[in-house]
């Protein structure tokens, strides 16, 4: 069973969630600029695809990282955009208008109660979403997110890496010279979308690939979710 917890209003917490911050960036330049230009086919223009860029300090995914290796920036360019853009029209915090994208009353509302446009926002995007499609491989790990999120809440109590926890759902990683696409579709499907969300901690150091990154709960983790086994968590070893 997984239950998201309602937090005050005012909790730092929340500053954790990637996702949470970009949707209130948004939304608030939306509110104060009365739209935002969209292209042809609906997605949102350069202008904006540059200011995001800018202003929403997406972990290994920066200003300097995006425009490394890309010249312009659209918005399929900047994935986490895409995905919020989509997340908008689909929850109806925003609507396209006339080549505009224009915030809801809905959307407004949220905008001026953080914690309700977190529960909102973020258990959809972790439940609801079909991970798959943003994975290099396009497969789906077998298992369910009540179960990942129970187990990872035991094991990541201590910083853990990608095969350790790989590991720890479906055994020892096969030496075949593909088996790299089982890895990278559970970090797609399942780690990455937990570290957009804000409960989980990609470390990273720059040079260091992808695969050998460590993962760790943020204190967003603990305050809000309430799983299973939240009994059965021990104090994370401390050297």
């Amino acid at each position: 069973m997984i239950e998201f917890r309602q937090l005050p209003n005012d909790s730092a917490l929340m500053a954790h969630s990637p996702l949470l911050r970009a949707a209130q960036l948004t939304l608030q330049y939306t509110q104060d600029h009365g739209s935002i230009p969209l292209t042809p086919s609906k997605a949102f223009k350069r202008v904006f695809v540059r200011w995001a860029a800018e202003h929403f300090d997406w972990p290994n995914m920066g200003y300097e990282e995006l425009f490394s290796v890309n010249k312009v920036l659209n918005e399929y360019d900047f994935k986490p955009l895409e995905l919020l853009h989509f997340l908008l029209i689909e929850l109806k915090l925003g609507r396209h208008y006339k080549g505009q994208f224009k915030i809801t009353k809905r959307g407004a509302e949220l905008l001026a109660n953080p914690a309700q446009l977190l529960n909102t926002l973020v258990p959809f995007y972790i439940l609801n979403i079909d991970h798959s499609s943003y994975s290099r491989s396009g497969e789906q790990p077998f298992g369910k997110w009540d179960v990942w999120l129970n187990v990872l809440n035991v094991e990541l109590e201590n910083a853990s890496s990608e095969i350790e926890l790989f590991e720890v759902f479906y055994g020892k990683l096969s030496d075949a010279p593909m088996a790299w696409r089982a890895t990278s579709a559970f970090y797609s499907c399942v780690l990455r979308p937990l570290c957009w969300a804000g409960v989980l901690l990609e470390h990273r150091t720059k040079g260091v690939r992808r695969s050998d990154a460590v993962y760790l709960k943020t204190p967003l983790w603990p305050a809000w979710l309430q799983l299973d086994t939240d009994n059965l968590v021990q104090p994370a070893q401390r050297h």
